[in-house]
Order: C-alpha cells, then sequence, then structure tokens
C-alpha cells in the first residue's frame, strides 16, 4: 500500500503593485507593452506555456519592447487574471496569483518605481480598487 501526503492551499494574494514613472507617457508605454505581451502569449496558447524557448514571435515582439528579464517560464504569467488599471503616472495591477515577477520586470524594465503589497494587509485599498 502506498500513502501518498500532498499539500495545497487556496489562499488567495490580492496582490497589488503600483508602478509609478517619472512620466504619464511612460506609464502609458509600459501599459501598453503589457497588453500586447499578453495578447501575444494568449494568441500562441498552450503550446510555449511551458516552453524552455521564446517563439520568434514574441522574441521579436520583447526585443521591439526592450523588455530582455522575461524567461520563457514566466510567460505563462501573461495568462493569469490581472486587473491592470492605468492612471496618469502610474500604473496599478490587482491579482489574487502570487507570482507576480513578469509584470514586476516589464515595470522595472520601463523606468518604473515599483511597491507590491498584499491588500489582505491593507483592507483601505480594497476601497481605492472599487474607485
Amino acid at each position: 500500500m502506498k500513502i501518498w501526503h500532498g499539500y495545497s492551499s487556496e489562499h488567495s494574494h490580492n496582490i497589488v503593485m503600483i508602478g509609478r514613472f517619472k512620466t504619464a507617457a511612460d506609464a502609458k508605454d509600459a501599459d501598453a507593452a503589457i497588453s500586447q505581451i499578453s495578447d501575444r502569449v494568449r494568441n500562441e496558447g498552450d503550446a510555449n506555456r511551458e516552453a524552455e524557448r521564446y517563439s520568434q514571435a514574441l522574441v521579436d515582439l520583447l526585443s521591439k519592447l526592450k523588455i530582455h528579464t522575461i524567461t520563457p517560464g514566466e510567460l505563462e504569467q501573461f495568462t493569469y487574471d490581472v486587473h491592470v488599471d492605468l492612471k496618469n503616472d502610474r500604473i496599478e495591477l490587482w491579482t489574487d496569483e502570487g507570482v507576480v515577477t513578469a509584470f514586476l520586470k516589464v515595470l522595472v524594465d520601463s523606468g518604473a518605481r515599483v511597491e507590491v503589497y498584499s491588500a489582505h494587509d491593507y483592507p483601505e485599498t480594497e476601497e481605492k480598487k472599487d474607485k
């Protein structure tokens, strides 16, 4: 007889990530980059989601966007349920996912100063989210 032990958690992280940019134009460019990468990854479907290499289309897009730090394994994060809100010179991201490194890299590569925290610990953030 084999006994299997496992552990799983359904804890939602309720992550908030705020990228502050020097200009509204920089924030707009980063927002567009997130949208373009998300669209490209979704269009490629499951074929490249767990690939160890980038597709040529993704290489071309990431090069055009001057984003050079995202690994192939992080691309799946662009299929997650993430709410992105552009507000003048900042971008706010909201997600229940715990892994958000790809978004962090886009913001940093785009020149943002980034703040990341759990809205569970700062409930006043939830009120701002709904506005």
